[in-house]
């Protein structure tokens, strides 16, 4: 795998498509066709077409049940397209006929050669929120946003765990699990806002961005 991360991209004689045209946004070059987050177009140049992207019906389902994975449109022509999620940093990797597992509102584009699915993380409940995320796998681009400058970890070196929103990808070979850290005080109002983390063991590594993400807005308030 090689990525923006890892500082393994330059002089490899990579296939082209995806370039950072600056540190928060993205460059795709068609001809061909690029899946991408609803609503990440900023410009292009050239003749394209935009058109929604399900992914299929069980995909569909999936998304309707655990509410992961971003919305995504698929986009067709020929020109300069330019990609970009609330100023966020964005990061490439090229996958070789490996996988990455993305946290879904950190997926900004990848390309169409590349296939994807919903899964769960083991040990998490069907109504656990934030637990779901998005695989890719094949060969081909994938694009990710991090919120600031994001942290590499090595999961081989000791038990890792991360914030399930602030975990943004990680390797598909790491086993993932569920971490609870309840104590007696937090049944009297004495917690410390961490009940809960993604656990990660194996060989392979983690990113993880300086934030939870957005605030979720209570209902009624």
């Amino acid at each position: 795998m090689r990525s923006s991360v890892f500082g393994n991209l330059e002089g490899q004689g990579l296939p082209g498509g995806f370039v950072l045209q600056n540190g928060k946004m993205l460059r795709v070059e068609l001809p061909s066709e690029v899946l991408a987050k609803q609503g990440s177009m900023v410009a292009f140049q050239g003749q394209m077409d935009f058109d929604y992207e399900g992914g299929g019906l069980g995909k569909l389902l999936k998304k309707a049940v655990t509410g992961e994975g971003a919305a995504l449109m698929r986009v067709r022509g020929q020109g300069l397209l330019y990609l970009a999620d609330n100023a966020d940093d964005i990061h490439l990797f090229y996958l070789e006929n490996e996988g990455l597992t993305v946290n879904g509102r950190n997926l900004l584009a990848f390309q169409p050669s590349l296939t994807w699915d919903i899964k769960r993380v083991q040990g998490a409940g069907m109504a656990a929120g934030g637990l779901f995320n998005t695989t890719v796998a094949g060969t081909g681009w994938v694009a990710v946003t991090t919120h600031g400058t994001p942290v590499l970890l090595d999961a081989a070196r000791m038990p890792t765990y991360a914030d399930a929103q602030s975990a943004v990808c990680w390797s598909t070979q790491l086993e993932v699990g569920v971490n609870r850290t309840v104590k007696v005080g937090a049944l009297i109002g004495r917690g410390s806002g961490e009940a809960m983390q993604l656990a990660f063991r194996g060989q392979g590594f983690v990113l993880v961005q300086a934030s939870e993400g957005p605030p979720v807005v209570k209902a009624g308030s």
